[in-house]
């Protein structure tokens, strides 16, 4: 049951998870839906809606409209049990022989399996530098592109692409645009409204928020065929989310915006801060004026920049790779989009493949105290 009127803000809708109370114990957090199995009627149908835990559940349906409400989706939203199952079905989606053009500089673990795997079963792909509109738009072949993979900003360098003119790129070659949005989040960029096709999320991140759910969502922009087939793929796979995964996500999609806020004030602030370090040789953060993509980015973004940035450290890689030891407050772990800050040399995790610099730290800035969160690189800067 929902009294939550849809003039609401989406902050509003959001803290309330679309203003749900339980119709039978007026509950105001939704019950945990855990059945796998649903009792036929009498004239052998489902009333219900249900019928197996496999395609289709409860409580993954209410995480799924607030995602949906939140990303304007007309489709409405799939949840997946994680980011790399979200975003391989929309590859799986396609069909043998159909050409992908992807960024040069997107998550790691994805370009691994474009690279690797999509390529066994006949996909075609060609990796880009997609914030080059113009490179873009000779990568695309006009009949044969059938999909046009952005992540923006994207993952660790926070390159960011014009979402509006890439989508011109991708329709005009008869291809669907989809955006990975996971160092964004819907309360800054909204795809679907730039033009995108298909929005994807690493739902562990940001919209989760508090580093213990692994999960994954698709949103969509038309309920058509494609869409369609990539429901399919989630219910012959398996890969839905779990409902008690479902019911962590949407208890951290209820504060996503007020956390979201606090990181990006704490990474605006470090990001400037950092930007006059004598031991930083760079700051890459698409809030920064001096960044390529900030122009793009202020049209894009609302809000802020992103709770993510990198810096590259001046004495190379042994020194990024000891500052990261040094420090107490961050945190030298993996992932990106919790309360608490983390700290990362990526080139170490990707490996000789990789396009990030060796010289490069990844921070995914928490909601502490910016003071201290710039104190504690400070000091583990200093001590080269």
């Amino acid at each position: 049951m929902s009294s939550a009127p849809r003039h609401w803000s989406k902050k509003s809708l959001a803290a309330q998870a679309l203003g749900h109370v339980d119709p039978i114990t007026k509950a105001v957090v939704p019950p945990i839906h855990v059945a796998t199995t649903y009792v036929r009627d009498p004239d052998n149908q489902y009333s219900s809606g249900y019928v197996y835990g496999r395609p289709d559940n409860a409580t993954v349906r209410e995480a799924e409209a607030v995602i949906a409400m939140l990303e304007e989706a007309e489709a409405g939203a799939l949840l997946f049990s994680s980011g790399m199952a979200a975003a391989t079905a929309v590859f799986g989606a396609l069909d043998p022989g159909d050409h992908i053009v992807a960024p040069t500089v997107m998550y790691w673990a994805l370009r691994r399996w474009l690279s690797e795997e999509a390529t066994r079963w006949g996909l075609k792909v060609d990796f880009v530098a997609t914030d080059d509109l113009d490179a873009l738009k000779k990568a695309v072949r006009p009949g044969e592109t059938k999909l046009v993979w952005l992540e923006t900003p994207s993952n660790p360098l926070w390159t960011v692409t014009d979402i509006a003119g890439a989508a011109e790129i991708a329709h005009a070659a008869g291809a669907r645009l989809a955006v990975d949005s996971t160092a964004s989040s819907p309360v800054v960029t909204r795809p679907l409204s730039l033009g995108a096709d298909v929005v994807m999320h690493a739902a562990t991140k940001v919209l989760n928020g508090h580093s213990d759910v692994i999960a994954g969502a698709l949103a969509g922009a038309k309920a058509d065929a494609f869409w369609a087939r990539i429901q399919r793929i989630r219910s012959g796979n398996g890969a839905i989310l779990g409902p008690f995964e479902a019911y962590l996500l949407m208890r951290g999609m209820r504060t996503l915006h007020v956390r979201i806020a606090a990181q990006m004030a704490n990474a605006g602030a470090l990001a400037q801060r950092l930007s006059a370090h004598p031991a930083v040789a760079q700051v890459l953060y698409p809030g920064l004026p001096a960044h390529p993509g900030h122009a793009v980015a202020a049209r894009q973004m609302t809000g802020g920049f992103g709770t993510m940035l990198s810096i590259r450290v001046a004495g190379g890689e042994a020194a990024a790779i000891a500052t990261a030891a040094r420090v107490a407050l961050w945190k030298r772990a993996t992932s990106l989009g919790g309360v608490e800050s983390l700290i990362e040399h990526r080139a170490s995790i990707e490996g000789p493949s990789t396009p990030c610099p060796p010289d490069l730290l990844r921070l995914s800035v928490g909601i502490e105290d910016a003071d201290d969160l710039f104190a504690d690189l400070d000091q583990a800067l200093r001590q080269e």
